[in-house]
């Protein structure tokens, strides 16, 4: 799509209003992408970096106030060693090459996650980023890495359960709020809009309790294929749909 065809959307999208405030993808299809071009797997990883260049620029342009996308699980640790080796290295050299870039279009970097599971090497790479990032005020891009639904439950739980062991609780005095202060996401607002691409219809253990009411939008594209247009296309979707939260359908006024 032309730039001028995209800047047509953006002016219809921000016309229009209700934009998500916090938009979380699920990145997949990487390596179905690379196996139908007989590449290896970080091949496809690798072109997936441009995918992620688009929509980062085009929620930054729309001011959407956050991103978070599911970058490496606790499951993917399970891959063949030299897969997650690979991973390891392109994340880091990805952090180095794409920081100026996020700089210049007044990104900030947060990530959720057993970061400590890391390489140092990555550690290093990931502080120096969100250190030069910091003083932005745009976009929040989060990375989920090293990231599991459950274990980060699991975390919250065990948080909360010495904060009343030591007296600082009490069990009655735990609600939801409660929770959503002890996961990784604390202080941010819950996805509105959660993307998947490669049309699997699976959640992925990704941000478990956060997307409770979020909308889903699931395309067969695969993620080193998805571009603005796309990301664009998810959210006139979502523009379009009336969030109820468990409440009866608002009445329109009859003509």
């Amino acid at each position: 799509m032309k730039d001028k065809d995209l800047k047509a959307l953006e002016r219809k999208i921000l016309k229009k209003g209700n934009l998500p405030r916090h938009i979380a993808i699920i990145m997949d299809g990487n390596g179905r992408w690379a196996k139908k071009r007989g590449l290896p797997r970080v091949a496809g990883h690798r072109a997936g970096i441009k995918a992620v260049r688009e929509v980062v620029k085009g929620c930054a342009s729309l001011g959407i106030d956050y991103l978070t996308l599911y970058t490496f699980s606790v499951e993917n640790w399970n891959r063949p060693v030299r897969e997650v080796n690979a991973l390891m290295r392109f994340l880091k050299e990805t952090l180095r090459k794409e920081v100026d870039d996020l700089h210049r279009n007044n990104v900030r970097l947060r990530t959720i996650g057993r970061t400590e599971d890391l390489p140092a090497s990555v550690r290093r790479e990931i502080d120096r980023a969100v250190s030069i990032l910091d003083n932005n005020t745009g976009l929040t891009l989060v990375l989920a890495l090293s990231y599991g639904g459950r274990v980060e439950i699991v975390e919250a739980i065990r948080k909360i359960a010495e904060s009343v062991r030591r007296g600082k609780l009490k069990p009655e005095e735990i609600d939801a709020d409660t929770v959503s202060r002890h996961l990784y996401t604390g202080g941010m607002p819950d996805p509105d809009l959660l993307i998947r691409t490669s049309g699997e219809m699976r959640i992925s253990n990704f941000l478990l309790w956060q997307i409770a009411y979020s909308e889903l939008w699931i395309t067969d594209v695969l993620w080193p294929d998805f571009r603005r247009k796309h990301l664009y296309e998810a959210i006139m979707s979502y523009q379009e749909r009336e969030r109820r939260f468990g409440r009866v359908p608002s009445r329109r006024k009859s003509r």
